[in-house]
């Protein structure tokens, strides 16, 4: 098979779809079913929320990546664990006595889908042209976006027509196929001529070379804020009934529709990445998010506004994503890139996590509208404090530089 030094960025899409896949299962599928077995919306979010606190370790196996096995080896690996945990979590019966079991397996779930995250992340620095990166990170959030899609939607519906363990399997075939575009990529090798100890020293002087460029800690810092962290999405389908949704209209628009609205977001996003730069991309998204979120917030609790407004904030977040990628991508450079996307894309998670939990606890205290107001008004507020930092950095000529 002939493989070019290059890949389309079109091909990142098809790696990434088991990882989305996983995520959807367990932040769609998994919270509707529990809430049918007794389980407090509260309780849901922080199952939900330790599943994505898997992605914080990320960072772990970026130097393993980057100094053992090839990128497309690594790769086969986290397929196996992902498929292999996804089709133990479709076997675990959903009851309150069995929370902690439950719990211990989510996140062991989503550590296996951020195997895959890495060498992927590595992919893209090495196999994808410079000038097409922001269409890379655009096609990687669509497999994510998509992925989801597939696992909540096709996921859910498969669960509540049929049985959890057909949509297990299910989900793990699509996997597997998706991820056969592997071998048509030409693999990335470490390379590394020192010892297993020289290399770990370098990679740490990179990771800290990179951190002094003010423009790159500044990205840094930009990521553990709550802009644009699509929290919400984590519990729709634990709060549809706010909005007199049923089973089947939650499991079409959380799953199926926001894929595919939200690859198209992706997409559109990756796009505009390219065309109008880091920052445009980056925080206009995160403003986006944050209106589509305040309208609904504002509008009565019916199943239309549930519908119209899902799909919108699934937009919004595939815009989101794709610059998300694309911030990333421009901070790290290509030395060293596995390690470096792992830090990053980990640390991305952050708000992920605090905002998940902290959603779940505003329902449970308040209600699904001062919910969605609150995660607004904290997103516009950081968007305002990035937006004064960045003219400040401007005037003194510091966003020029980036890591190597």
């Amino acid at each position: 098979m002939h493989q070019q030094s290059f890949t389309q960025p079109y091909n990142i899409f098809f790696l990434m779809l088991p990882a989305g896949i996983s995520f959807g299962f367990t932040s769609v599928t998994l919270p509707y079913l529990l809430t049918q077995n007794g389980f407090s919306v509260a309780f849901i979010a922080g199952i939900v929320a330790i599943g994505a606190s898997a992605s914080l370790w990320r960072f772990l196996w970026g130097p393993i990546t980057d100094l053992t096995l090839s990128l497309r080896r690594w790769f086969g690996m986290g397929m196996l664990a992902c498929t292999t945990s996804l089709l133990l979590l479709s076997f675990t019966p959903f009851t309150t006595q069995g929370a902690t079991l439950l719990t211990v397996i989510v996140f062991i779930s989503q550590i296996a889908a951020n195997f895959l995250l890495v060498p992927i992340g590595g992919i893209m620095a090495n196999r994808i042209k410079e000038e097409k990166k922001g269409r890379a990170g655009g096609w990687y959030q669509a497999g994510n976006l998509g992925g989801v899609g597939l696992g909540g939607g096709v996921g859910l519906w498969l669960s509540t027509h049929y049985s959890i363990t057909l949509a297990g399997l299910f989900l793990c075939t699509i996997s597997i196929l998706s991820s056969l575009v592997i071998l048509t990529i030409k693999d990335v090798h470490h390379g590394k001529q020192n010892s297993i100890k020289s290399e770990f020293l370098i990679i740490g002087m990179d990771i800290l070379a990179m951190i002094k460029v003010p423009l790159v800690l500044f990205i840094i810092i930009m990521l553990c804020m709550p802009i644009g962290t699509g929290a919400a999405s984590n519990l729709w389908s634990a709060i549809a009934s706010d909005w007199k949704t049923n089973a089947d209209t939650v499991a079409l628009v959380t799953g199926i529709l926001s894929g595919i609205v939200g690859t198209i977001g992706c997409v559109a996003g990756g796009f505009i990445a390219d065309r109008w730069g880091v920052w445009v991309s980056y925080l206009g998204a995160g403003v986006l998010c944050a209106l589509v979120t305040l309208v609904m917030a504002l509008f009565p609790l019916q199943p239309y506004v549930y519908v119209s407004g899902v799909l919108a904030y699934a937009l919004g977040l595939g815009f989101m994503n794709a610059a998300f990628t694309f911030v990333v991508l421009f901070a790290i450079g290509n030395k060293n890139a596995s390690t470096k996307y792992a830090l990053l894309s980990s640390l991305g998670n952050i708000p992920v996590v605090y905002m998940t939990a902290f959603d779940g606890w505003m329902h449970d205290r308040y209600n699904s509208q001062w919910m969605l107001f609150m995660e607004a008004a904290l997103c516009l507020l950081f968007v305002f404090v990035c937006i004064a930092i960045l003219t400040k950095m401007k005037s003194r000529k510091m966003l020029l530089q980036r890591a190597e």
